[in-house]
């Protein structure tokens, strides 16, 4: 298979898809019209599909014969980020957009899917399709798994997932060791002692407990960890009162933290506890702080011979100029739950960047918008494409050389 090999009507269909998909985003835990669209498609193309599993989650069983087993994943939400790309297929849902490419990754499993569907004669096995709900908040993965997604259809011999990036449409890139960091997200709730702002010695002020507790947090990184450790901790949300005359009982912060080990997740969650409690402590607050956490994901690390596997697949479709590599980010994701008791997964990033846009980001002449802009919007011409082959490329490699 070449970059070349996708027929006409399979990427015309992608593409109607894809156009469809981007202009009714849905947002975590609400993808119904997104998963019934998917479930149509995968139906179409001879898959027996069941729906609302771990949520609005879809599985696409399309089982020829005996070999192995090969799960595709990809994402059905949308982000709370309100469309600027000024494009005529843009979101019609008010507040919601597509910016992060879960709609190029779901066109492009179709895509494939339709492919594989209508070249059987050429490989045996199955193929699962999973539309995975809730990957922008790290719950759908684990939601799913919890349903039994193994148990129903089966554990795959892999599991294959590509995720679009600023990098120039038409290739794809791989990495070696974590892909992806792993986080945790907490919120934080301080209590205080509300009072009138003319009077702050009658009240312990949450808002300055919160301020302090803000900039202390950022000594976690840049003093109790080691300049060659990847860690990033945020405090994205921090809300407290309503009234500037006014100082509320309660102060409520909303942080997430980076790394690509479990350790260092473990020691800066743990870290964090500690400077709340103690600049709380300080403050003289009449109850501890609470901490609830929302939502956990491990680092992305894949099964070395199944990437291996997948790369070799992918040279040989895109050729070698085509295939990049690919440093590993501190975004995340929950792709990572899907390797559960040694289960292969293997992660591609693939290209979404038009050539001219590319050409002026580098020369400095206008900014790359990146995943979860509101003027992100990939080059959908030459990416779903390469999304469309680099799946199937890859899912009939597993197909044809079970991993070790």
């Amino acid at each position: 298979m070449t970059a070349t090999d996708v027929p006409p009507g399979v990427l015309r269909s992608a593409l109607e898809f894809y156009l469809d998909l981007h202009a009714h985003p849905e947002l975590s835990g609400s993808e119904v019209r997104t998963a019934a669209a998917l479930a149509e498609r995968l139906r179409r193309d001879g898959c027996t599909v069941t729906g609302e599993v771990g949520g609005h989650g879809v599985v696409g069983v399309l089982s020829n014969g005996f070999g192995p087993t090969v799960m595709v994943r990809t994402e059905l939400d949308a982000l709370p980020v309100h469309e600027r790309t000024g494009l005529a297929y843009a979101s019609r849902t008010p507040g919601a957009m597509h910016a992060c490419g879960h709609d190029l990754h779901t066109a492009a499993a179709a895509g494939a899917l339709a492919l594989l569907a209508g070249v059987r004669d050429t490989w045996s096995g199955t193929v699962l399709v999973v539309g995975q709900p809730a990957e922008e908040d790290l719950t759908g993965a684990a939601a799913m798994l919890a349903d039994g997604l193994y148990e129903r259809f089966g554990t795959p011999d892999a599991v294959l997932a590509q995720h679009c990036a600023p990098l120039p449409a038409g290739t794809v890139a791989h990495g070696h060791g974590p892909l992806m960091a792993g986080s945790v997200t907490l919120d934080v709730v301080i209590h205080g002692t509300g009072g009138h702002a003319g009077a702050p010695q009658s009240a312990v002020d949450p808002v300055v407990i919160a301020a302090a507790a803000v900039l202390r947090l950022q000594t976690v990184v840049s003093r109790e960890t080691a300049p060659a450790e990847q860690v990033v901790l945020t405090v994205g949300s921090l809300h407290a009162g309503d009234r500037a005359n006014v100082i509320p009982d309660e102060a409520r912060m909303s942080l997430s933290v980076r790394a690509f080990t479990d350790a260092a997740l473990g020691r800066v969650v743990a870290a964090v506890e500690r400077v709340v409690r103690a600049e709380c402590a300080a403050s003289g607050c009449p109850r501890a702080p609470e901490f609830t956490v929302i939502s956990r994901s491990t680092p992305l690390v894949q099964h070395a011979a199944t990437a291996q596997l997948v790369r070799r697949a992918h040279e040989e479709a895109f050729g070698a100029h085509r295939v990049t590599g690919w440093p590993g980010s501190t975004a995340t994701e929950d792709f990572g739950h899907f390797g559960v008791d040694g289960v292969p997964i293997a992660y591609w990033i693939l290209g979404a960047t038009g050539a001219r846009q590319w050409r002026a980001a580098r020369e400095g002449t206008a900014p790359l918008p990146a995943n979860h802009s509101p003027e992100f919007a990939p080059d959908v011409r030459n990416a779903l494409p390469a999304g469309i082959t680099a799946m199937a490329a890859a899912a009939l490699r597993v197909l044809h050389a079970r991993p070790e």
